[in-house]
């Protein structure tokens, strides 16, 4: 019997899964664990694995947005009434008209993404938008690679490989005219709208009296972000209470933990853990706004804000309270290069009971989050600069760092807000209550 394949459910907050390709065409054979397509979440682009071994019947979606549990494809053995199979599924209704096309042989189906970048060298080459993705972030040329997919296109393994073994896979003829610009630098697939052929070497070029713009097509990751941030926003009353850190014992402090420390450890580490910590005396901080109850979590599960390239990713360091400094620093840089590749997990993005967002290494001196949810609260942390403060009676230079806690007011009032922050700061100006 056919089944019938429905776009899986590959996040906790996708409502939709957009297919930028198939890696296998209508009439292939696949088995369990074949990768079928390229789908854009809403927090990364992940692989479609076949979960039954058959012939690819039918492909419902070439590419575009699918809802959840919308049918894509049809795998079954050769001869079968995909047809029926299809509108058993739908209810016994008959299939659209357009899945009774019989689609022409594919041709690496999303490989040519926009049309003016076709004229680059790179742009010819077949390549899934994931690979094409991961070669452009590590720095790897197409060319370099030998595709191992349909009639030689270069998939995900492909890269990882090639970047594995450190570049010593082979390099395939070139079978388009050999004069490629800049081999070690990726063409800009990414930039739809490209217009000159070279346009690394023109960044900008003023055309008079024409559009002096280019548009790029919104991907799932920023609609997302849009929806969902938009929603917190305007649904939850958020309020803000910001708070001045002198940091100047955290500095000592992190310098004599890096000498015994087996990993280096950053200002951020000591701010997710003294977070921890200080989640542990507020409870109501650590909260989630459920409509007709809130939700305390007993478990302390921190999100991380990483910035990547098509919008924002929270990986999330689960049970930071219990996690020693450099556990948490191994843990956040494996997360944040996991997420920068596209290649975090569901598992590694969701359950955050607070967040995090981080702008103190970009010069930011202090600015406010939008909550993530279901967090009641995140936390905004600025830069530490040099600046005169008052000790002991006295003007000195002394080292200061500002962060501001958005709230959610439905579950949290200003004191508790408060006496969050009082606690927060307590541990950094004293940092040794992190080791007790």
């Amino acid at each position: 019997m056919a089944e019938v394949i429905r776009m899986p459910r590959m996040s906790d907050t996708m409502e939709e899964g957009n297919i930028i390709g198939w890696l296998k065409k209508e009439g292939d054979h696949v088995e369990p664990g074949q990768t079928l397509a390229e789908v854009e979440t809403d927090k990364a682009t992940m692989e479609l694995d076949a979960f039954v071994e058959g012939v690819i019947l039918h492909i419902a979606v070439k590419e575009g947005p699918v809802a959840i549990d919308g049918v894509i494809a049809v795998i079954g053995q050769p001869g079968e009434d995909w047809k029926a199979v299809l509108a058993a599924a739908n209810g016994g209704a008959a299939a659209p008209a357009a899945n009774g096309q019989t689609p022409a042989p594919v041709a690496a189906p999303v490989a040519e993404v926009p049309a003016a970048a076709a004229s680059t060298e790179e742009s010819r080459i077949k390549a899934s938008p994931l690979a094409k993705n991961i070669a452009k972030e590590s720095g790897v040329s197409l060319e370099q690679l030998v595709g191992s997919g349909d009639q030689g296109r270069i998939v995900k393994k492909d890269v990882e490989a090639f970047l594995e073994n450190k570049g010593t896979a082979p390099v395939p003829t070139p079978t388009a005219p050999a004069t490629p610009t800049a081999p070690a630098t990726p063409a800009p697939v990414a930039t739809p709208s490209t217009k000159s052929e070279a346009p690394s070497s023109a960044p900008f070029a003023f055309n008079a009296g024409g559009n002096n713009y280019e548009e790029v097509g919104v991907s799932q990751m920023r609609k997302v972000i849009a929806r969902r941030l938009g929603e917190s926003l305007f649904t939850a009353p958020h309020f803000y209470l910001t708070i001045e850190i002198n940091m100047d014992r955290a500095i000592e402090i992190r310098k004599q933990l890096n000498e015994v420390s087996p990993t280096k450890l950053s200002f951020n580490d000591l701010v997710i853990k003294a977070v921890a910590a200080s989640l542990t005396q507020h409870p109501a901080i650590n909260s989630s706004w459920l409509g007709d109850k809130i939700r305390y979590n007993k478990d302390i599960n921190v999100g991380v804000a990483v910035a990547v390239e098509d919008g924002l990713l929270v990986p999330v360091v689960r049970y930071a309270n219990m996690k020693t400094l450099s556990q948490i620093n191994t843990e956040v840089k494996t997360l944040a290069g996991k997420a920068k590749e596209r290649k975090l997990h569901p598992d590694e993005m969701s359950g955050n009971t607070f967040t995090i967002s981080n702008l103190g290494m970009f010069g930011i001196d202090e600015f406010t989050a939008i909550i993530n949810p279901p967090d009641a609260c995140i936390l905004a942390v600025g830069g530490i600069f040099e600046k005169p403060i008052v000790k002991n009676g006295e003007i000195v230079v002394g080292n200061t760092m500002k962060v501001t806690l958005s709230c959610d007011h439905r579950v949290v009032d200003g004191a508790t807000g408060a006496q969050f922050l009082q606690t927060f700061k307590s541990i950094l100006e004293e940092p040794i209550k992190l080791l007790v």
